[in-house]
């Protein structure tokens, strides 16, 4: 009876080393997706190699078993065999051939010890498991575009800190008591306008994002409308000063009404879907509270930053060469808010694209860090390319409308619509999502996101959106509005600042609504990229689905572009 009592606790033995590789097993399967692990791929081994050898095998691991039980139990020696026996347990049909199983305390044959085992068969070398794209990437993107974006701050910062100081130099030791009455007169009729312009301007972006957000179906139909009333007011109103400058800005806001207005009547009926996607992409946004915290930090800094801005453009016209140290700070503060408004753009696609993919609430806040180191220089890079392929897309659709008037205009039209299609693919607006989500740098997101959106046949969807236009009207909008308010107060203080005073509370209230409109930007690039990624998520709805189809079946005519003349387009 003392015999068998180690087969018992073998047999225990067995049963624990079952359980906890069943449990290390599954413990290994439970991953945390937003720190970036990889799901492990587990790999077979060969089955057994020939008979003879497994019985060989066997065999040897039979006799160190008889040699176990004639142990004490309380040898070291035993102790450390049944710590290594533990360890490496193998399973119980592996042990049970017949003749070959030794009994408890029968004396092993010569045999055993004397034939050394025979070498086993090569293993063959296990596939590698096909590589999975990271959701926590750990290299910077982009690191050219983040060290020019860098050098170029240090060198505003520079710039707005020099020219303040010339014009407080001017104003408070200039000799020349015409100098001293200029600068008076600039502080007196033109800081408190360009000011007042930025405060406004960030009033009305903060308006914009909470309309956009709880009316999101009315608020496209009144911006379309909205930016072709308040664009061809500026206009005229500039024209009544009757003064050159005044004139020409003021016919330029005409010439855009009047094309915003053949817009909106163009796009009528592509109005209903985009309000569906809208509406449908703003659903995840309640789930994040503060979602929005992003983009207000960015318009906060965004609105001190334009004050001093300010303040340097009135030391630029007490220095040499003021025209270009204008166009200079123009440009400098063009990319700085096209990079917060990035930022913010990346920050929310982070968020809502992980709750598409992965089904997770993200932290807004660590999205945002991520977003201001990681995946800063694809935002550096982005604003710089971004707003003139935008630019090009517009170009492109007016091309389209005239490709069928003559030979000349349609050979141009084709080829220039050959040449976007290019850039389209190395370079486009949808890439902040792959960029958010996966890390990647700006063309490689680019491409993926195409080569996403013509996998799903998503092509001539994604192209009639009109939900960037709909962004950059807004900006229109308010800085359109920002023009009215300043032309009429300028004009009766101070006529002859009225056009150049116009033009930089135009660029200011657009740049800052820009930045606010970088949340439903987002949501509505994550819904599409991530549709295009995973179809039947059970987060989408038939909205893509069904357009897909009507596209398909000819019934669709919202996306089609309006022809010439038949006799035209039959060439």
């Amino acid at each position: 009876m003392g015999a068998a009592e180690p087969v018992v606790e073998r047999e225990g033995e067995e049963v624990e080393v079952k359980e906890e590789n069943g449990k290390n097993k599954e413990e290994g399967e439970d991953r945390d997706v937003e720190k970036g692990e990889e799901v492990g791929f587990e790999f077979e081994e060969q089955a057994v190699a020939a008979e003879s050898n497994t019985n060989d095998d066997h065999n040897q691991r039979d006799v160190h078993m008889s040699m176990m039980h004639r142990l004490n139990p309380t040898n070291p020696l035993r102790i450390v065999i049944n710590s290594n026996t533990r360890a490496a347990t193998p399973p119980p049909s592996r042990f049970s051939h017949g003749s070959n199983n030794i009994r408890v305390g029968a004396t092993p044959s010569p045999s055993h010890f004397t034939h050394p085992p025979p070498h086993s068969q090569p293993r063959s070398t296990p596939t590698p498991p096909p590589s999975i794209t990271t959701l926590n990437s750990r290299k910077y993107t982009n690191k050219i575009s983040l060290f020019l974006f860098l050098l170029h701050m240090i060198a505003a910062i520079g710039l707005v800190g020099f020219l303040i100081f010339k014009g407080v130099q001017g104003l408070i030791e200039a000799s020349d008591n015409r100098v001293k009455r200029a600068e008076k007169r600039v502080l007196k009729f033109f800081l408190p306008q360009v000011e007042a312009a930025s405060l406004l301007s960030i009033i009305l972006a903060f308006a914009w994002q909470k309309a956009v957000r709880v009316w999101p179906k009315f608020f496209v139909h009144f911006i379309l409308w909205t930016t072709f009333l308040m664009s061809l007011s500026a206009g005229i109103l500039l024209i009544c000063f009757q003064k050159a400058a005044t004139d020409g800005v003021g016919v330029c806001f005409i010439a855009f009404a009047i094309g915003n207005g053949l817009y909106a009547c163009w796009i009528t009926q592509r109005i209903g879907f985009c309000s569906k996607i809208l509406i449908k992409s703003l659903e995840p946004v309640s789930k994040f509270p503060d979602l929005n915290q992003p983009t207000y930090w960015m318009l906060g800094v965004g609105f001190l930053w334009m004050s001093l801005w300010n303040l340097a453009v009135i030391g630029a016209l007490n220095f040499y060469l003021t025209p270009l140290m204008i166009v200079l700070l123009g440009l400098s503060l063009a990319w700085t808010a096209e990079v917060m408004r990035n930022v913010a753009n990346i920050t929310v696609s982070r968020v809502i694209s992980l709750y598409y993919l992965r089904g997770m609430q993200s932290n807004t806040k660590f999205c945002f860090q991520r977003a201001l180191s990681k995946s800063f220089g694809s935002a550096c890079f982005a604003s710089l390319f971004v707003p003139s392929i935008e630019a090009l897309g517009i170009v492109a659709r007016a091309l389209n409308l005239l490709e069928g008037e003559d030979e000349f205009m349609f050979s141009c039209a084709h080829c220039c619509l050959r040449v976007m299609e290019s850039i389209f693919r190395y370079g486009n607006g949808w890439a902040f999502v792959q960029i958010a989500a996966y890390g990647k740098g700006f063309v490689k997101a680019s491409q993926d996101t195409w080569e996403l959106f013509e996998r799903q046949e998503m092509e001539q969807i994604v192209d009639s959106d009109i939900t960037i236009s709909i962004c950059f009207l807004t900006g229109v909008c308010s800085g359109s509005m920002c023009v009215i308010v300043v032309a009429a107060w300028t004009a009766t203080v101070h006529q002859s600042f009225t056009a150049t005073i116009s033009l930089l509370a135009f660029f200011i209230g657009y740049l800052m609504t820009r930045i606010a409109m970088a949340l439903p930007h987002a949501c509505v690039g994550s819904y599409f990229v991530c549709y295009a990624e995973n179809p039947d998520n059970r987060l989408f709805d038939n909205t893509i689905k069904d357009r897909l189809a009507l596209m398909k079946s000819g019934r669709d005519v919202a996306i089609r572009t309006p022809r010439v003349p038949r006799r035209f387009a039959a060439r």
